[in-house]
């Protein structure tokens, strides 16, 4: 019996260590107010999206959720608006999974908001299947439509700035690449739909919007508009809704023991997005509300700006 109470004494020591200096993360430490300030957050119906869509508006800002789902946007903008005491926050719809709904809701957006101070790419997805317009789901959702979403929405950023576009990546983009021949052929950075395809092309995804976030930054160099990307943490969300049920159950109480809540989960977005201080680390990418290197990839200039001209011509803007 004491070697099990020894034991057990060891297991809680190691996970209150790893949760206070892993799980647990950093916060935003920034103190500003958004009175009068415009923000569209991404899939922020759920999850971290939500989490950060309720700091702006704590802080004031007007917030658009940007989501798929109307019966669930509906359902946190209620949420939302009760929390913060805040009528300022609103729905319009968006797929990003469609090229068509992204320009619909930029067209809908640019004539109905006169402000945009930040763009918080938030939404993403890791599961089978293809977008409306054909592309492997993870590329067109996480990437594609994302990037599509941005440029049509530049000006407006340029017109209300400093303003800042904010890219919610992932460690994993370490184990991305991007095949531009797989890309041409399948319209997918994967050959397939199976569980691991489904997990690369998830990682390569990821990949894409540190890349996205580079190139960006080169662009808009001497304009008031800076871009981050960043890796959440690791979250126990809705986020896997998609994989298979036997996969769900593996996984959910391993991510209720070891994974960051939600609140925590949208501390570096909220310290990308807010922080005084960063903008001379545009392009640059964040973890733990700190700056961290990326992968080699993802420092590779070529292949950010290849990925940008491709990406254009993908989604019709070139």
């Amino acid at each position: 019996m004491s070697v099990l109470l020894s034991i057990l004494a060891v297991g809680i020591a190691l996970y209150l260590i790893l949760y206070y200096n892993v799980i647990r993360g950093s916060r935003c430490m920034s103190s500003v107010t958004l009175k009068g300030k415009t923000a569209i957050v991404t899939g922020s119906n759920t999850g971290i999206g939500k989490a950060t869509a309720l700091d702006l508006a704590k802080r004031g800002a007007r917030v658009i959720l940007a989501c798929r789902s109307k019966p669930k946007a509906e359902a946190a903008v209620y949420d939302i608006r009760r929390d913060s005491g805040s009528n300022e926050v609103v729905f319009m719809q968006l797929d990003l999974g469609s090229l068509k709904s992204v320009r619909s809701f930029a067209e809908t957006f640019l004539k109905t908001e006169p402000r945009l101070d930040l763009l918080i790419n938030n939404a993403g997805m890791l599961g089978p299947g293809h977008t409306e317009d054909g592309f492997g789901m993870a590329f067109g959702v996480n990437h594609l439509g994302h990037f599509l979403l941005t440029c049509l929405l530049l000006d407006r950023l340029k017109e209300c700035g400093p303003s800042r576009v904010v890219n919610v990546s992932a460690y994993l983009h370490r184990l991305g690449s991007v095949d531009f021949a797989l890309l041409g052929t399948h319209k997918d950075l994967v050959p397939g739909q199976s569980t691991w395809h489904n997990f690369r092309a998830y990682c390569h995804s990821k990949l894409c919007n540190v890349l996205f976030t580079r190139e960006l930054a080169n662009r808009l160099e001497g304009t008031s508009v800076t871009t981050y990307s960043l890796h959440p943490g690791v979250i126990h969300t809705e986020f896997g809704r998609n994989l298979k049920l036997w996969l769900r159950l593996f996984l959910e109480p391993i991510t209720k023991l070891f994974f960051m809540d939600t609140e925590r989960g949208a501390q570096t977005t909220l310290h990308c997005a807010l922080q005084e201080g960063i903008e001379p680390l545009s392009g640059r990418y964040f973890s733990s509300c700190a700056l961290q290197e990326v992968g080699a990839k993802g420092r590779d200039d070529a292949l950010a700006r290849k990925l940008w001209e491709v990406s254009e011509r993908l989604s019709d803007l070139s």
